[in-house]
């Protein structure tokens, strides 16, 4: 039978997909920008539906299972958090964030197993594969293996991707609906003085031929709109961002010094703006592949002058990251940044940086990001054993090889100076530090 019969005949309702699915189905949902909306819309209004357990991550869009009157039909277990995912955040019966590193999150599903895998995919191509979209590769094909079941909501606006594991066939399907809808879109973002001094601070590191990886926001677009006048840059990112299509099309990004995949643009997923998607929309030079290739330590070490950028909400005195919560109170989840930093020492000539405002807050409740310790509960995301630089806008602390004192001193450097006086005192009553030798450091400063 031709893969256009297989079309047709699996061609269904989005109710008649939720019809066929246990009334207390577990489901794996495609991320972000590729959502599958309506379908998990249908399932949840079901009739047939009496409580979903859905992993996803970074929804784009609000589903009406966050409407008061489907309230407790969806859990939602979350491996990575975005804006919508915090405002859920006081909905305990509504949302689990969980913890796991991108580069491991396929041995995470085949442990979990699923009902089913709900897919946003694009329209088949001539021999009836369609691509998983901008955003459903992270997981790959692991998602699917761990599937009993395969629904798929064909979006005509969903581009077709290249690359590894970035695709499925109709045959392969169970059940099909189509919707025609725009992906989700980024909003767009300013970065302020802050960020650009920052970023100032970092580009200024990178050299012609470096390898990046970029975290998500204000920073990120900031140092991409400080990197035109470098040469050869390359791209393996978890996240593909505008700011490195922008760097693309101006001729900044060729990837011609990869050693890997030299001359192609490679990210696990990517969130944009519209014309951010038409790039990626069957564009030779960009590829996606899983998360657990992407973000393997191991392959990104074998690109020479790789540079990992990401941020961070607090860093304690001997270089401790947390990137996931402040105390109890969650605001992300681990995803790639640790896989990144390890990476970046792996490869020669590597460079990682963590990237934050000294400060965050106003007024009363202004506080330093750069602490004595981290608050109880807060999650370690990078241990202080991986790090190599921290930077503020005050400067960029070098942590690598360096003793406990050492550290103490550099991250006070670069703390708001309206806090270094406190954290330098209790430093000393800590026992971090003996007060003559950094009143030495300060000296020698």
């Amino acid at each position: 039978m031709s893969w256009k019969k297989i079309y047709e005949k699996r061609l269904m309702s989005p109710e008649a997909i939720a019809a066929a699915l246990p009334k207390e189905a577990t489901i794996f949902a495609s991320p972000a920008a590729s959502f599958p909306l309506e379908l998990i819309n249908a399932i949840t209004a079901a009739p047939t539906t009496e409580a979903v357990t859905m992993y996803s991550a970074m929804i784009m869009t609000q589903p009406d299972f966050l409407s008061p009157e489907q309230r407790g039909r969806l859990h939602y277990r979350c491996c990575f958090m975005g804006p919508l995912e915090r405002m859920l955040l006081d909905r305990k019966d509504d949302i689990t964030p969980f913890s796991v590193t991108f580069s491991r999150i396929h041995e995470l599903v085949r442990h979990i197993g699923f009902d089913a895998t709900i897919l946003e995919v694009s329209p088949p191509d001539e021999h009836g594969y369609m691509s998983l979209g901008p955003s459903g590769t992270l997981l790959g094909h692991p998602a699917l293996a761990a599937s009993e079941k395969i629904y798929c909501q064909v979006n005509d606006q969903t581009p077709y991707i290249f690359g590894s594991q970035a695709h499925i066939h109709v045959s392969d399907v169970a059940g099909l609906c189509e919707v025609s809808r725009p992906c989700a879109e980024l909003p767009a973002t300013e970065p302020d003085a802050v960020d650009e001094t920052i970023a100032d601070l970092i580009t200024a590191r990178i050299p012609d031929g470096a390898t990046l990886q970029l975290g998500i926001g204000k920073l990120a677009d900031a140092i991409g709109d400080r990197l035109t006048d470098k040469k050869d840059l390359g791209i393996h990112t978890e996240l593909l961002t505008p700011s490195m299509v922008r760097l693309h099309d101006m001729g900044v990004i060729t990837g011609a010094r990869k050693e890997l995949h030299p001359g192609k643009i490679i990210s696990a997923f990517g969130m944009g703006a519209a014309r951010d998607y038409r790039f990626m929309h069957k564009n030779p030079v960009f590829e996606m592949y899983p998360a657990h290739y992407v973000n393997d330590p191991a392959i990104i070490g074998a690109h020479s002058n790789f540079v990992s950028i990401n941020n961070a909400l607090a860093v304690d005195l001997t270089g401790q990251v947390s990137s996931e919560s402040i105390g109890f109170q969650q605001h992300s989840a681990t995803g790639g940044q640790l896989d990144f930093v390890r990476g970046a020492r792996l490869s020669k000539g590597g460079q990682s940086f963590i990237a934050m405002k000294s400060t965050s807050g106003s007024g009363d409740r202004r506080f330093s990001r750069i602490q004595t310790c981290l608050l109880p509960g807060t999650a370690v995301t990078t241990p202080r054993s991986d790090v190599q630089s921290i930077v503020t806008e005050y400067g960029i602390a070098e942590l690598d090889h360096k003793t406990i004192p050492e550290r103490v001193t550099a991250l006070i450097a670069i703390a708001h100076p309206d806090f270094r006086e406190e954290l330098a005192r209790d430093a000393v009553q800590a026992g971090l530090i003996s007060a003559e030798a950094l009143k030495d450091s300060q000296l020698a400063a």
